[in-house]
């Protein structure tokens, strides 16, 4: 009775979604620091390029483009030990964080294209400071829960969770171009889908901490439709929270998105990648979504990178409302003889 009551309300907030009309507010974050290959702040433009206002226009969603945010080289930005960039990521993250707020503030359902992952902690931040607790579902290969003594890397964009979870403070020693950061949402409201390149570390805060997550073996296992609606259906259960939605392209295999700074075979395919998308629209809760991780530099052809930005489009297109069956405008009068 219970699976049939959650279904009957999907199914309601499915119709009622489908004639909602989304108000897009898109910030370009074309920032690489969080990691140590070039080319990932291309990512912004590069997905701009492939047509994304204005087959969001064909979507009649209202968009609001409020450009890229620039990125001034901190000086003196040495290793910390063996975190690396600290400046320049706290920083960046900061006026992130306020920008999001601001495109919040105007109404908008905010999509921030990065850049890398690291970017997570100010567009998290400032869409959890804008309109309070959050649901986090976290598209990734990799969880990025690392802390920064658990690190091997030093490179942020594989930490950016360690700073935004409450449960996590007491591991995060205190670093001063994080002051502004306050942790902001719980383990409790955060789900992972498509994990496949976990560390040790990692592994052994996410089974401490209970945190709920989908390999890529359940995904096998399960199927990506039974993946979704157990995911809506937790969330939900936590309450009916703004969802935030963190889309790394890796999560998708590399043989559809090879452009990408860490990617790992046996990923999702492009269907899994994209019902994912079509499945929180339908809630009508999602907020807030983050792209990143597309890199041109590293697509050793040119039919790659037109492949992985193309995903990157039909992702956040599947996030406001494109059907794979068709759409149609809600005005539409067919021709009469």
């Amino acid at each position: 009775m219970r699976s049939a009551r959650i279904l009957q309300q999907f199914c309601s907030v499915r119709r009622q979604s489908l004639h909602t009309k989304s108000s897009v507010g898109i910030i370009g974050a074309p920032f690489s620091k969080g990691q140590p290959r070039g080319g990932v702040e291309r990512g912004p433009d590069l997905i701009r390029a492939a047509g994304l206002l204005p087959k969001l226009h064909e979507l009649e969603c209202a968009v609001k483009d409020y450009g890229n945010l620039a990125f001034e080289e901190a000086e003196l930005d040495g290793p910390e030990g063996v975190l690396k960039n600290l400046k320049a990521v706290g920083g960046f993250n900061q006026r992130l964080s306020q920008a999001v707020q601001l495109v919040k503030k105007d109404g908008h359902t905010t999509v921030m294209l990065g850049g890398d992952h690291s970017l997570a902690i100010g567009s998290i931040h400032g869409h959890s400071a804008a309109v309070g607790q959050l649901g986090i579902v976290w598209v990734d290969a990799h969880a990025d829960i690392n802390t920064p003594l658990t690190t091997s890397t030093g490179n942020l964009h594989g930490q950016p969770l360690s700073f935004l979870v409450k449960e996590l403070q007491s591991s995060v020693p205190v670093l001063p171009s994080f002051s502004w950061l306050k942790p902001c949402i719980s383990v409790k409201d955060l789900v992972y889908i498509g994990l496949r390149d976990v560390d040790p570390g990692e592994h052994y805060i996410l089974k401490e901490l209970g945190v709920k997550m989908f390999s890529m073996s359940e995904v096998d296992q399960l199927g990506v439709s039974r993946v979704m609606e157990e995911t809506c259906d937790y969330l939900s259960s936590r309450g009916n929270k703004p969802i935030h939605l963190s889309y790394d392209i890796d999560a998708i295999d590399p043989t559809v998105t090879p452009a990408t700074g860490t990617p790992v075979v046996g990923g999702l395919s492009y269907r899994e990648g994209v019902y994912i998308t079509e499945c929180l629209r339908e809630t009508g809760r999602l907020s807030a979504v983050d792209l990143v991780e597309v890199n041109p530099l590293l697509g050793k052809t040119e039919e790659g990178i037109q492949s992985t930005v193309s995903m990157a489009v039909d992702l956040l297109l599947g996030c406001f409302g494109r059907l794979r069956e068709g759409n149609h405008p809600s005005d539409y009068n067919p021709p009469k003889p």
